[in-house]
């Protein structure tokens, strides 16, 4: 994987890109942590047979903080100045691949006309606008205020990356977390309590993008039931997958059951030529 940088409207965006070839595969990392988050992906053989690219969002990881914070700490925002980056790279079509923040991310930009040849979404309710859309998507959850909260203590940080990440990995998120500009966290809240964006959940029951749909049992942050009661138009193997004894970032905290899931995916949506005949049983929600 080869460390680049691209200049956008927005500063200066950091991101890892592989060798690979064929349709991109982009991954949009979650709220106040970075693209190393997902490492265990970068080191399957996806990363040598496919075209990779791992954005740093503005304000997070190595990139700048946003020279236009209030507009590009949105999700609109984080979209828009997203597929300015991908354009500046040529790529004008990919699948993409979003946890939590991330997921939301990638909604929105298929929102706003994105090619997507399709979207894995982990942790990410396709909510509605507004409070009463975050109301009915989102649990009830203490440590989901610390994810709008502008100036984050010791203990803060700590708190949050566990419930991002769960106990085993969340030293790993302490420095994202951190580093991140603190005016993220507070812009985002306050664009999704006024409503800024699309739409999400009418986006995955009106347009026809393939949308994998992908939690841990025990997503803290996430109401699954809502979740699994959407009227998917194009939802991928017809199921919500959930992934069992994991939380709100299955990619990290279970790599060998997420993995083979996220190549299938690829495969189906005809982004990847391995082989993903062997699978894991992973317990899914109708």
């Amino acid at each position: 994987m080869l460390s680049r940088t691209i200049e956008t409207s927005q500063g200066r965006l950091a991101f890892l890109e592989s060798s690979g070839s064929g349709t991109p595969v982009v991954f949009i990392h979650g709220n106040s942590t970075c693209r190393d988050v997902f490492r265990h992906q970068f080191e399957t053989t996806l990363a040598t047979t496919q075209r990779i690219i791992a954005i740093d969002l503005p304000g997070h990881g190595q990139s700048d903080d946003a020279l236009d914070p209030q507009k590009a700490y949105t999700i609109p925002g984080y979209a828009t100045t997203l597929i300015e980056a991908l354009r500046s790279l040529n790529i004008t079509r990919a699948a993409l691949v979003g946890w939590s923040l991330g997921g939301h991310i990638s909604l929105e930009m298929i929102g706003q006309g994105f090619d997507a040849a399709g979207a894995m979404i982990i942790g990410a309710p396709p909510i509605k606008r507004g409070i009463l859309g975050m109301v009915r998507g989102f649990q009830a959850q203490l440590d989901l205020l610390l994810a709008t909260k502008s100036a984050l203590n010791a203990r803060d940080i700590s708190r949050f990356a566990r419930a991002c990440a769960g106990e085993k990995h969340a030293a790993r998120l302490h420095d994202m977390i951190a580093r991140t500009d603190r005016r993220a966290r507070q812009v985002l809240g306050r664009g999704l309590r006024s409503g800024l964006g699309v739409d999400q959940r009418w986006v995955v029951e009106n347009l026809s993008t393939p949308i994998a749909v992908v939690n841990g049992s025990e997503e803290p942050f996430a109401r699954l039931d809502y979740v699994a009661g959407i009227s998917y138009a194009a939802l991928w193997d017809h199921r919500c997958h959930i992934i069992d004894g994991v939380g709100h970032a299955p990619f990290l905290e279970a790599p060998e059951q997420f993995n083979p899931l996220l190549l299938r995916f690829l495969d189906d949506i005809h982004c990847s030529g391995i082989d993903t005949t062997s699978q894991p049983q992973i317990r899914s929600v109708a």
